[in-house]
């Protein structure tokens, strides 16, 4: 085994040194060249919606954990291979490290924005990467006897040595670098330093009856720390707010540039809201309700004055993401802004910093774009976003749906009396209605909290008569046009999942 594990320590040791080397390049001089970041923003460009969703499924908002420990093992993986071949057969190991190089360079250049300089860090990491695996091997040869040196020329001992020292020092440049990269250090400086001015519009109060206070239901305002991440990007951007503008442009008689500044002096408006992601699987949590606050897109768009044959605004974000909103979604009279707040504080980075676009009615694919630094007004004919190119629908409208929150699915409950309790939503709809069954018997209907507006899910609640045995129970909504929730079990694909949450409770 020997044979194999020397020259692939050899291998491993090599690859972390050059992406090692890489990292501390990427992280002061080449922000947007990081090879693990943009190998893997390429891996989530390339990967089909299947797998993305299956990712999302298993993983949630760990889905990026799960990528860059998946790249992390793949990679070590290839290095221990290719440090075998170097030994094996020279050059393949070193070939085989050129091209894990190339897809660095590839993955590097075809990151929106970038430029041959943000290909560096991954041309240095192969070819650092590659001389290192030349002197080690040759290293490791030197250890094995010969008639001139029966004891060969070099120590096993000092071969080792090197082999740790390398894989060492690029593991200590790796820590380095993610530590200095990032971006985001002094936009948190900056971020922290905001004071949001205070909204010429504030939310209506939410009222004393809009939330029950019911172990296990989640709250009617989702805390910022608890709120879903579901994005695209593996390193979070980091724009300090003097740098941020926003243009809008495309099918407009005035376009217009709009700097942080100008956008803080306007008359801000407070509203909640909920947004769902649309991978969000029938009783899933991909869903949150926040206060926000920002300037209303209407009033933007009225001074661009679009013209009257658009139908879309193409909104792309500062790492290249794009999504297509319908334009009457920003047009009408929902609280379509630009957010420059969440729950009374400035956006946190994760979470869009320092603006992001909230729509209500719309799954966040087609509207929710965070870092956003561009609206186009343009059509759905001349125009696809990273979704609508994934084979996801262009118009995205959230579906009426509910969820049992406690008891917890298969959670042992006594018999007797059992608070059943969740959320139901119809964003820009409302919800009117919602009716429990138990088993096969008939819908009964739970007791709603009150409505902050249209735009926010809503709780419920339903006293259940327990009997011992094991029970199965359904939700279901109904929204404020009457319409009752499909039990019609379908996908998240193309425009977002249907059904109703059911779960299995034994009764003791």
């Amino acid at each position: 085994m020997s044979d194999f594990w020397r020259p692939a320590g050899a291998g491993v040791a090599s690859v972390v040194a050059g992406v090692g080397a890489a990292e501390l390049v990427s992280a002061f001089v080449v922000q947007n060249g990081s090879p693990v970041l943009t190998v893997g923003a390429l891996l989530i460009d390339l990967a089909p919606p299947w797998l993305k969703e299956a990712v999302i499924g298993l993983f949630g908002t760990g889905d990026k954990a799960f990528l860059i420990v998946s790249l992390a093992v793949v990679v070590l993986i290839g290095a221990a291979v290719a440090g075998w071949l170097e030994r094996l057969r020279p050059p393949l190991g070193r070939i085989l490290i050129g091209l894990g190089g190339a897809l660095g360079v590839l993955a590097a250049l075809t990151r929106s924005g970038n430029s041959i300089v943000d290909a560096v860090p991954s041309a240095l990491a192969a070819v650092i990467a590659i001389l290192l695996l030349g002197w080690l091997i040759r290293m490791l040869r030197e250890t094995e006897p010969t008639r001139v040196a029966p004891r060969g020329q070099v120590s096993r001992r000092r071969f080792v040595t090197s082999t740790a020292a390398t894989a060492g020092a690029g593991a200590l440049a790796l820590v380095i670098g993610q530590v200095v990269a990032g971006g985001f250090r002094a936009a948190s400086a900056a971020r922290a330093a905001i004071r949001l001015p205070k909204p010429a519009t504030t939310a209506p109060p939410v009222p004393a009856g809009a939330s029950f206070d019911i172990p296990g239901l989640s709250p009617i305002v989702t805390p910022n720390a608890d709120f879903y991440r579901i994005d695209t990007a593996l390193q979070i951007p980091g724009i300090e707010p003097h740098d941020w503008k926003l243009r809008i442009t495309g099918m407009v008689e005035n376009e217009l540039e709009l700097t942080f500044a100008e956008l803080l002096a306007l008359p801000l408006e407070e509203s909640i809201t909920t947004l769902t992601c649309v991978s969000n699987e029938v009783g899933g949590d991909l869903i949150g309700n926040a206060t926000w606050l920002g300037y209303p897109i209407r009033h933007l768009l009225a001074r661009a004055k679009p013209s009257s044959n658009a139908d879309m605004v193409f909104s792309t974000s500062q790492d290249g993401w794009t999504a297509s909103t319908p334009i009457e979604a920003l047009t009408d009279d929902r609280n379509a802004i630009l957010a420059v707040g969440m729950n009374g504080q400035p956006l946190p980075i994760e979470h869009g910093y320092p603006v992001r676009m909230v729509v209500p009615g719309l799954y966040g694919y087609v509207s929710a774009t965070k870092w956003v630094v561009s609206l186009e007004v343009t059509r759905f004919d001349q125009h696809t976003a990273y979704w609508t190119d994934r084979g996801w629908s262009e118009h995205g409208p959230i579906k009426l749906s509910s969820r049992i929150d406690v008891p917890a699915d298969g959670r042992q409950v006594k018999a007797g009396t059992v608070a059943v309790a969740g959320v139901a939503w119809s964003q820009h709809t409302g919800v009117s209605a919602v009716h429990v069954r138990v088993d096969d018997g008939p819908w009964q209907e739970a007791t709603l909290a009150d409505a902050i507006s249209v735009d926010t899910w809503r709780q419920w609640r339903f006293a259940w008569e327990a009997t011992t045995g094991s029970h199965t129970l359904r939700v279901r909504a109904t929204d404020a046009d009457g319409k009752v929730q499909t039990s019609t079990v379908r996908d998240v694909v193309p425009d977002g999942a249907t059904g109703l949450h059911t779960i299995h409770v034994p009764v003791v």
